[in-house]
C-alpha cells in the first residue's frame, strides 16, 4: 500500500494573509478613531453655545469646567480697592474679625441697618400776626404747602417694600453677561407667626424671556445676603442695549403658593457696560400686571351631533390679544382652555397647546365632547384664553361662555348651533375679562 502525502503548502499561506489583513484593519479604525476625536475637539473649541450661563455662589463657579479663572470677581474687587484712596480702604483686623462673626449661617448680617435721617421740617410760622395782608399771604402759602406735600404723603402711606443691590459685566472675549445678585434690604415680612420671610429672587431676561433663572432660599431674614452670579453667554454687546432685566422678588412659602413681595424691572438701554463693572440699587415696587382695555377676539367653530349627542368644538385662531407680561415689552404665550358645564356643573375639560411669543395665535384643535342624553339644552361651553407663565400664576387673557344665556352675538351663535345640527358654524367673538 503506497504512504499518503499531504500538501500543505496551500494552508500555510492562509494565517499570513488574514494576520496582514486584520493588521490593515486595525490601522485603518484607529486611524479614523483618532481623526474624528480632532474634529470634535475642534468643533466644540470654536463654537460658542447661545444663551449658555453659568452660575457662581458665594464666588464659587459651581460649573467649573466652563470657565478657566474661578476668582475672576474676586480678583475684580481686589483691583477695584486698590484704586481707590488707601485711607478708605484699609479696614483693621479687628473690625474684619467683628463682620464675620456677625454672620448667620445664610451669610446674612444681623447688625440693623443704620436708618438714613430724613430732611429736619419746615419752622411753623407764628400765630399771631398783625396785618389782614400777612394772614392772606399766610394762608395761600399753607395752601400751596399742603398741596405740595399731599402727593409725598401718598407716597410715604404705601408700604414699602425695600431695595434689592446687584451689578453688571460684559466679558467681550467670551460675549457673556455677567449678573450679580449681591443682596437684599428691608424687605417686608411675609409670615405674621414669625415677623420674618424665606426671600429667593427669579430672574429674567426680557423680551424672549429665553432665560429664567433664580436664587437660592435664605430661611428667616428680612436683608438677605445673596451674592450669586449667573453667566449668560451668547449675547452680542450689541444687542445688550435692547435688553430688560426682570427681577421677582418671593418668600417661600412650604405648605401653600409662594408670596410675591415686589419687583424690580431694569432696562439695559442708556447703561454703560464697555469699561467696567456697573453696580445698582434699585427698590422694589409692587408686581403690576399691565392689562390693556380690549382683550382680543376668538375665532371658533362648534357643531352639534343630534344623532351621537356628541359637541364638536373647533379652536381656530385668536387675534389683537394684550400684552400681559409684567414689562409690556414681549407678547403673550397663549392658549385656550374649555369647560363644558351641565346645569353649571363642569363635567368636561380640555386644552390647547401653548402658542410661544404670540399675540395673533393660530390653534386649529379640535375637541369632541359628549352631551347627556337631557339634551343641549342646558349646555354651555367656556373658553378661556390664558397666558402661560412658567416662573408665576397662569394669568386670564380673556373669557368667552356659549350658552342659552347668553345675549348678543354670542346668543345668536348658539341659537344657530342648536337649530342647524351637523353644522359646523364659526364666528368671531369678542372676549371679556376673566
Amino acid at each position: 500500500m503506497a504512504p499518503i502525502v499531504v500538501s500543505g503548502t496551500s494552508f500555510d499561506d492562509v494565517p499570513a494573509v488574514v494576520g496582514i489583513v486584520s493588521a490593515s484593519g486595525l490601522i485603518f479604525t484607529v486611524s479614523m478613531f483618532a481623526w474624528i476625536c480632532c474634529q470634535r475637539k475642534s468643533t466644540k473649541a470654536n463654537k460658542t453655545p447661545p444663551y449658555k450661563f453659568v452660575h457662581m455662589l458665594k464666588g464659587v463657579d459651581i460649573y467649573p469646567e466652563n470657565l478657566s479663572n474661578k476668582k475672576k470677581f474676586g480678583a475684580d474687587e481686589k483691583s477695584d480697592h486698590k484704586d481707590k484712596d488707601p485711607s478708605k480702604v484699609k479696614i483693621p483686623k479687628n473690625s474684619l474679625h467683628l463682620d464675620l462673626e456677625s454672620r448667620d449661617q445664610n451669610g446674612n448680617f444681623t447688625k440693623p441697618h443704620t436708618k438714613v435721617r430724613s430732611s429736619p421740617e419746615i419752622e411753623s410760622v407764628p400765630a399771631n400776626l398783625s396785618t389782614d395782608g400777612e394772614k392772606d399771604s399766610l394762608s395761600s402759602e399753607t395752601s400751596i404747602s399742603t398741596k405740595s406735600t399731599a402727593p409725598s404723603e401718598e407716597q410715604n402711606n404705601e408700604p414699602k417694600l425695600g431695595s434689592l443691590m446687584f451689578s453688571l459685566k460684559y466679558n467681550f472675549d467670551k460675549k457673556a453677561l455677567l449678573v450679580n445678585i449681591i443682596e437684599a434690604h428691608g424687605l417686608p415680612a411675609m409670615d405674621e407667626q414669625s415677623m420674618t420671610s424665606d426671600p429667593y429672587i427669579k430672574m429674567s431676561i426680557l423680551p424672549d424671556k429665553k432665560h429664567r433663572v433664580k436664587t437660592r432660599v435664605l430661611r428667616k431674614t428680612l436683608d438677605p445676603a445673596f451674592d450669586e452670579t449667573f453667566t449668560f453667554y451668547g449675547i452680542p454687546y450689541g444687542q445688550v442695549q435692547e435688553l430688560s432685566l426682570h427681577f421677582l422678588v418671593l418668600s417661600f412659602d412650604r405648605f401653600s403658593r409662594d408670596d410675591v413681595i415686589g419687583e424690580v424691572l431694569v432696562p439695559m438701554a442708556g447703561i454703560d457696560l464697555s469699561e467696567n463693572k456697573v453696580q445698582m440699587n434699585r427698590d422694589i415696587t409692587k408686581r403690576n400686571c399691565r392689562k390693556s382695555v380690549g382683550r382680543g377676539e376668538l375665532l371658533v367653530s362648534l357643531c352639534y351631533q343630534s344623532t351621537t349627542n356628541t359637541l364638536t368644538v373647533v379652536v381656530l385662531k385668536a387675534r389683537h390679544l394684550p400684552k400681559n407680561d409684567v414689562s409690556g415689552l414681549s407678547a403673550a404665550d397663549p392658549y385656550v382652555k374649555i369647560n363644558l358645564y351641565h346645569d353649571k356643573k363642569r363635567i368636561s375639560k380640555k386644552k390647547t397647546h401653548v402658542k410661544k411669543c404670540t399675540l395673533n395665535p393660530v390653534f386649529n384643535e379640535l375637541f369632541v365632547f359628549d352631551i347627556p342624553y337631557e339634551g343641549i339644552e342646558n349646555i354651555s361651553v367656556e373658553f378661556m384664553v390664558i397666558d402661560f407663565d412658567r416662573m408665576m400664576k397662569n394669568e386670564i387673557i380673556g373669557r368667552l361662555v356659549l350658552g342659552a344665556s347668553a345675549e348678543g352675538t354670542v346668543g345668536e351663535h348658539w341659537r344657530e348651533i342648536c337649530e342647524h345640527p351637523r353644522r359646523q358654524i364659526a364666528k368671531w367673538h369678542c372676549l371679556s375679562d376673566g
